[in-house]
């Protein structure tokens, strides 16, 4: 096998996604330091379009034009074997995303190279390649060395910038033929969730509430944080499951992506899933009576106190300053 490395691309109405650029921004880091080059093949209706903004790929392999915007798992599966066996690709990086989900392990299973899910990076260490894996939501980081620097990665969102793998280059363009794949799954529309009252993608100070918010009768006290500092509500995951709160106030990979100038997090776990939505905030102060939460791990600032303490303190300073200055 080459040292070239194949990036899956993933967009949505004709754009990339930003997991898109972080995978094309270190698979340039590594072939660089590889020697191999960098191909990223891009899926479905849309891949022409998709493919003149990823610049930063060397060659764009276009294939299953004729499908859905967003390809059955099946047509990914048999685009990614073929690339892989024809141009003797070495090591292939995925989105850790809901659409790329099982397509890693199942693409091993055929390719027999090995497989390493979740990732957060990856490195040159003495000439080998080592990714670190989070497992259990963060809580173990596991360096995993990939033999003859070969394999499966599947990378998780926020992981690396997103900007190193933009570029206005022109990449070279080639197609790929597939014969029929029948697929289990067809891709029929994307449906958006309607908008709420609050955009919460638009506000600069979210006071976001996890399950450290112990049950719905509390979410009024967040919310009465939230006004008095001049934000909005948002929740992690667990919060809207449990119908506290509408999916429009939901942060992460399933719900929206924001980028505050404060985000306030209290009793969010922090799982890497809710980390891809909030990477943007400029800055993050977590509150979680855990002291080993992952949460912490990307906050700026944080506290291990129980957070319904923590928003009665907070918003009498807050008011006791307001009061103050007028």
């Amino acid at each position: 096998m080459s040292a070239d490395i194949l990036v899956l691309s993933e967009h949505i109405q004709g754009k990339p996604l930003d997991v898109t650029f972080e995978m094309l921004g270190l698979a340039r880091k590594l072939a660089g330091e590889l020697g191999g080059r960098v191909c990223a093949l891009a899926l479905g209706a849309q891949a022409a379009q998709v493919a003149s903004q990823l610049g930063a790929a060397n060659v764009v392999i276009l294939a299953a034009e004729d499908a859905p915007e967003q390809p059955a798992p099946e047509v990914a599966l048999a685009a990614l074997q073929t690339c892989i066996e024809s141009k003797g690709i070495s090591l292939v990086l995925l989105g850790g995303t809901n659409a790329v989900l099982g397509i890693g392990a199942r693409l091993a299973a055929r390719t027999r190279l090995p497989f390493v899910n979740f990732c957060k990076g990856i490195r040159l260490d003495n000439g080998t390649l080592l990714a670190t894996s989070a497992l259990l939501g963060g809580k173990i980081m596991s360096d995993v060395r990939l033999p003859d620097n070969k394999g499966i990665l599947s990378i998780a969102s926020g992981s690396a910038p997103a900007d190193a793998g933009r570029s206005t280059k022109a990449p070279v363009i080639e197609k790929l033929a597939l014969p029929s794949v029948p697929a289990k799954v067809v891709f029929r529309r994307l449906i958006e969730p309607a908008g709420g009252d609050v955009d919460i993608t638009k506000m600069d100070i979210l006071v976001s509430v996890g399950r450290g918010i112990q049950n719905a009768d509390n979410i009024p006290l967040a919310d009465e944080l939230a006004k008095v500092m001049g934000g909005a509500v948002s929740a992690s995951r667990p919060v809207v499951d449990q119908g506290w709160l509408p999916l429009t106030r939901q942060v992460g990979k399933s719900g929206m992506s924001v980028s505050p100038k404060l985000y306030l997090a209290l009793g969010i776990s922090g799982a890497p899933e809710h980390w891809e939505g909030m990477k943007g905030a400029q800055m993050v102060v977590a509150i979680n009576t855990d002291p080993k939460a992952p949460i912490f791990n990307f906050a700026h600032y944080g506290a291990t106190v129980d957070c319904l303490e923590f928003i009665e303190s907070m918003k009498a300073a807050v008011e006791k300053r307001k009061s103050s200055s007028s």
